[in-house]
């Protein structure tokens, strides 16, 4: 029996809390890969993150603390460089060195294999949403790195066509693993649900919120007393909102599973997604979805949910009511849909992309 590889998952830059549906992607992979034998992995976090991974020891790298906002995140950037020469010392065992959080820092020895994932090329498909800073910061540490990564993870195959053809990537090197639901976690509800339509989403530009809104005020001309519950951070970014909008900001996990139980449905709006978790999040909550068509949805959801434009009001707001109204056909659709995306499968992708690179860099 072969020796299992020795995976160091690099994830100095880890907000915890604050990073959307990454952070769920890294914490269930840390819990998948204490559950094979292919691997001996260990992650490695700052002390501001202790205590996330989930099931393989952790090593935390102490007085080390990273904020959300990017002049936060190059602060955090500058103490981890100005720390590499122990942070790799602490990694030397390691065959393989991941970066789950995309970052590469510090960057790996020239004898370990170096693996990046990329969520999203979003910057160069949306660049008028970030900041100059946001996009030199993304074109240093994403862009660079994944031009000799000796492999590249990411969570689509619309994400990695984007990859290929926007960066210029070997399609060898680029390995797609979808993102799961851990079906134990979500009970479906097919009984009465309450009258209102939820979006689970950080304010960032991309999320749509203010279309979304606009969508509204048309979808509840035909179902007056339909309100809207947002949660995610930085949604006091979005400024004063009807009365009809319930702003949670971030919420317990067990409230969000409440939430997705007894909606009508769960709207998504997202002009750009690398993967998109809460849409089957919420169908194997029993909720019917309503989502945008764009970037990787489609190919998330199937025929199993309501699908629009995003940049249409009018579209939005007549899949929304298409959604309430085809409760139950979506409900059953929904079912078998998130079947098809564990994280188990994603786990074993990643064991695939980790040889592969070891591979490379011995060859």
């Amino acid at each position: 029996m072969n020796e299992p590889l020795r995976v160091a998952l690099s994830m100095a830059t880890l907000v915890r809390g604050g990073m959307g549906g990454s952070e769920t992607y890294a914490r269930a992979l840390t819990e998948q890969l204490a559950l094979t034998d292919a691997v001996d992995a260990k992650a490695f976090v700052p002390a501001s993150a202790r205590g996330f991974s989930a099931g393989i020891p952790e090593r935390v790298i102490e007085n080390l603390s990273v904020g959300a906002s990017t002049r936060e995140r190059l602060t955090g950037l500058s103490r981890i460089i100005a720390r590499s020469s122990s942070i790799r010392r602490s990694m030397a065992g390691a065959d393989v060195v991941h970066f789950p959080f995309t970052v590469p820092a510090p960057t790996p020895r020239g004898s370990q294999a170096s693996v990046q994932t990329l969520h999203d090329v979003q910057h160069l498909e949306l660049p008028h949403m970030f900041s100059s800073a946001e996009l030199l910061y993304r074109r240093l540490f994403y862009e660079g790195f994944a031009a000799k990564a000796d492999a590249v993870i990411t969570i689509s195959h619309f994400t990695k066509s984007r990859l290929i053809n926007s960066l210029g990537l070997d399609p060898e090197r680029v390995h797609v693993a979808y993102l799961g639901v851990d079906a134990a976690r979500y009970t479906p509800n097919l009984g009465l649900r309450e009258n209102f339509v939820l979006y689970p989403a950080r304010g960032w530009p991309h999320k749509n919120h203010a279309r979304l809104i606009e969508a509204m005020t048309l979808a509840r001309r035909d179902l007056p007393d339909l309100r809207l519950v947002l949660t995610g951070g930085g949604l006091e970014n979005l400024g004063e909102l009807p009365g009809w909008v319930d702003r949670r900001g971030l919420v317990p996990q067990e409230e969000l599973l409440r939430l997705y139980q007894t909606a009508s449905a769960l709207v998504f709006p997202s002009l750009y997604e690398g993967f998109g978790l809460p849409p089957l999040e919420a169908m194997a909550s029993g909720c019917p979805v309503a989502a945008s068509n764009a970037g990787s949805l489609p190919e998330v959801v199937g025929d199993a949910a309501v699908q629009f434009d995003p940049h249409n009001p009018e579209s939005i707001a007549a899949g929304i009511l298409a959604a309430v109204a085809r409760r139950e056909e979506l409900t059953q659709k929904g079912l078998l849909q998130v079947k098809k995306f564990t994280w188990d499968t994603c786990r074993d992708a990643h064991v695939q992309a980790y040889r592969a690179a070891h591979e490379r860099k011995i060859a």
